[in-house]
Order: structure tokens, then C-alpha cells, then sequence
């Protein structure tokens, strides 16, 4: 969302450097570093005993033991507020949460990210009190799962194509349409739903929770897809959906606002993500050049894989300060961050994927082996510079914003350089 604070990078395209936004380093600074550090403890010890990340990758499922078990730990509930069952954590406590649960699996992830990082964020951004009275508990300990329903077969980054209607009747909407590739659909009980109404004879854009038990809610089969695969993606159908007018987001017609406003904060968590790929990958690529041996030295000793290291250590530092910088302004609030989200998704995501090809380079044929477990992070990663935006698209979209102040200036010093 954005506040009354100008952005720190809005700040650096008009030339000044707002050093009073700096303040929050070091960023882990909280009175809740010790709550985090056992919960972080108790989520490491529960992954590596009940997710084998081979397991799912062959299987494409998550099974119900473990899913139950991400219940029972509250990680569906990590950013609800303490007074609707969850955990209240700040942006950045959640975004160290996603990062933690990505150095071991990334379907899993994925599972509790979309639930909480789009899902039900716009509850959580512009539901009103007596919405989130209603869903909060439920979605907080899991026994709701929430997805994000945008994207549709003809409308992926060009939100303004969708085609899917609501029509109003009485104190209820009718709702008709489809949506593709959604993260949790499979089993997820509450979707954020975006379709276009006829306001004052025009179409315009709302957002509007629906739940399955209304009825006409259906899904199709599970994709198949390159990664992710134990993480759920279908096609959600919406035939003749009954949904009460008093389930809307916002206001009817803003549901373009409400959401970019989700995905600002929601591509923070694709960049926690990204950051534990790259921690993991680094982990493992340090300790195989320890260990691997070729002409009486182990790897490590040569300089290529020596400056692999290195480049693979500065992709981490710099994702890792980028994005818990921008966590920080986003928990400092009222403080517009869309560009710096944004910035954090595409080097992030595009770091995962370098630092995983470094990787498997550096584990030469044992990288491309199963066994290894690289090849499997390599495809899970691949989905990151495309959803939640492209990253061409984020880039446009930075390049349109972050430019548009020094545009206007530089529109007025001609028009007056004209008049000479």
C-alpha cells in the first residue's frame, strides 16, 4: 500500500538520498528476535523430519501429515493479528519465516506464501472489521486456506482483460468466470476474487471474497508442471456464485488498487523465498568444494570455483539487504514502498536462478544427478521471474514510476527553454 512518506527510491530517481529512512539497521533489530528465534528452531527441526523434498517432487502432492502439520504450527497464521488467532508477525519476522522454510522445500513454501502473501492479504490490507471477525480465525489456523484469483486464460499481466462478471442482485453479486493457475486452488476454502461490473455503464474491476461452501465453486485437475510440483495449481471455476455484496474489498470498481496493493507485499515474500534458495545453494556449493578432489586438491582451493563463491556470497548479501531493508519500511509504515518491493522481486528471483546455475556448475555432473537435490531447486526456482508479475513487466513498471517525477521536470525545462 502506499503511505504519505515519499519512497526511499523515489527519492534516489529525484536525486536525494533520504538518509532518516536508513535508520532501521540493523534490520533484525526487534523486541520479538527471541519469540522468532524458537519458532524458527521448532519450524527448521519439523521440516527436516516430515518433508522430504524428494518425496513430493516425485509424488506432486503434499501430503495431508504434513499439511496438517503447517496447521498445527500456525504457519498459516503468521501475519493474522494476535486477536483473530495468528501471530501478528511484523513483514519482517514473516519474510524470515519464507526464507527459513525455502532453505529446505519449496512447495510448502509456496503453500503457506500464497495463503498469507496473496491470499488473504487483501482481507488483511482492506477487509473491514466486520470481515475479518468473520474469516480471520478460520484462516489463521488453517482450517480455511485462502488463494488469489486473478489471472484468467485471456488476462495474465494485462489485469484490465479479465473477463470474469459480477452482476449485482439485491444485497448479493452473481458471479461467472474462470481463473487459471491458482496457487492453492486444489483445496483452498476462501479466494480473493477479481472480476469487472457494470458501474454507472462502465466496466470497472472489483475485488470480492468468495468461499467454496456458497456453491459453483469447481476446479480442474492439477497442472502439470516444470517445478513446484507437490504445490497446487488449477483452473477454478465460478458458475452462478451467489456472493453476499457485503464480501466485497474496498469499494466496488477499486479492485485494480486493492490489487496491486497485495502484490506490492506479496513479491516481498517471493524475495524472502528467493533468499533461501541462494543460502541453501551457497551452504551446499561451499561444503561439496570442501569435500570434492581433483589433482591433489579439493576444489576449493582453485580460483574459478573460488570466484563462483564469491559471486554466489554477493547475490546473498545483496538480496538479503535489499529486502530486509524494505521490510523495515514497510513495518515503519505509511511509507510507499511499491518500487522497492518491486525491485526486490526481480534481483532476488533472478539472483536464484544465477547463484543456481553457479551451483551446479560448480557440482559439475553431480549437480545435473537427482540425488543432489539441485536440479529439483533449479526448476522450483524457474517460476520466479514469471508470476506475480514478470519480471519484464515489474522493470517497465519501475522505469514508469521511479521516472515519472524527473519526467515532469524535465517536460517544464523544455516548455520554458521553448519560450526563450
Amino acid at each position: 500500500m502506499s503511505g504519505s512518506k515519499t519512497s526511499f527510491m523515489k527519492g534516489v530517481f529525484n536525486g536525494a538520498v533520504q538518509e532518516s529512512q536508513l535508520h532501521h539497521f540493523p534490520f533484525f533489530n526487534t523486541n520479538r528476535e527471541e519469540d522468532f528465534r524458537l519458532v524458527a528452531q521448532s519450524v527448521s527441526d519439523w521440516l527436516k523430519e516430515n518433508v522430504d523434498p524428494m518425496k513430493l517432487d516425485d509424488e506432486k502432492k503434499i501430503p495431508p501429515h504434513v499439511l496438517q502439520g503447517l496447521k498445527d504450527m500456525g504457519l498459516f497464521g503468521l501475519i493474522i493479528p494476535e486477536i483473530y488467532g495468528g501471530s501478528e508477525f511484523t513483514q519482517t519476522l514473516y519474510t524470515r519465516t519464507l526464507e527459513l522454510m525455502n532453505k529446505h522445500e519449496s512447495c510448502v513454501t509456496l503453500t503457506v506464501g500464497a495463503h498469507q502473501s496473496i491470499g488473504l492479504k487483501g482481507l488483511y490490507l482492506y477487509g473491514t472489521d466486520a470481515q475479518k471477525k468473520k474469516f480471520m480465525p478460520r484462516l489463521a489456523t488453517g482450517e480455511m486456506i485462502a488463494a488469489f484469483a486473478l489471472t484468467e486464460p485471456t488476462a495474465g499481466s494485462d489485469a484490465a482483460g479479465i473477463k470474469a462478471r459480477l452482476v449485482r442482485d439485491g444485497d448479493h453479486y452473481i458471479l461467472n468466470g474462470s481463473k487459471l493457475w491458482i496457487t492453492n486452488g486444489g483445496f483452498a476454502d476462501f479466494f480473493t476474487v477479481f472480476a469487472k461490473e457494470n458501474i454507472d455503464g462502465e466496466d470497472k474491476i472489483t475485488a470480492i471474497m468468495v468461499t467454496r461452501d456458497l456453491g459453483g465453486v469447481s476446479h480442474g485437475p492439477e497442472e502439470q508442471k516444470l517445478g513446484i510440483k507437490a504445490s497446487s495449481t488449477v483452473e477454478v471455476y465460478f458458475k452462478d456464485v451467489r456472493v453476499p455484496a457485503e464480501n466485497v474489498l474496498g469499494k466496488p470498481g477499486e479492485g485494480f488498487k486493492v490489487a496491486m496493493g497485495i502484490l506490492n507485499q506479496g513479491r516481498l515474500g517471493l524475495a524472502g523465498g528467493a533468499l533461501g534458495t541462494i543460502k541453501a545453494v551457497v551452504n551446499q556449493s561451499v561444503g561439496y568444494a570442501k569435500n570434492r578432489r581433483a589433482f591433489q586438491h579439493t576444489i576449493a582451493e582453485f580460483s574459478a570455483v573460488q570466484d563462483m563463491l564469491t559471486e554466489m556470497l554477493c547475490h546473498a548479501y545483496a538480496v538479503e539487504s535489499m529486502t530486509y531493508f524494505t521490510t523495515a519500511l514497510v513495518d515503519a509504515g505509511d511509507v510507499d514502498y511499491s518500487i522497492e518491493a518491486a525491485i526486490c522481486k526481480v534481483y532476488g528471483t533472478e539472483s536464484a536462478w544465477r547463484v543456481l546455475n553457479l551451483g551446479i556448475q560448480m557440482h559439475g555432473g553431480n549437480g545435473y544427478m537427482k540425488d543432489y537435490g539441485l536440479e529439483r531447486r533449479l526448476r522450483d526456482s524457474r517460476i520466479g521471474t514469471i508470476f506475480e508479475g514478470t519480471n519484464e513487466i515489474l522493470r517497465m513498471f519501475l522505469a514508469m514510476t521511479g521516472l515519472k517525477e524527473p519526467a515532469s521536470e524535465f517536460k517544464r525545462i523544455g516548455r520554458e527553454l521553448a519560450s526563450l
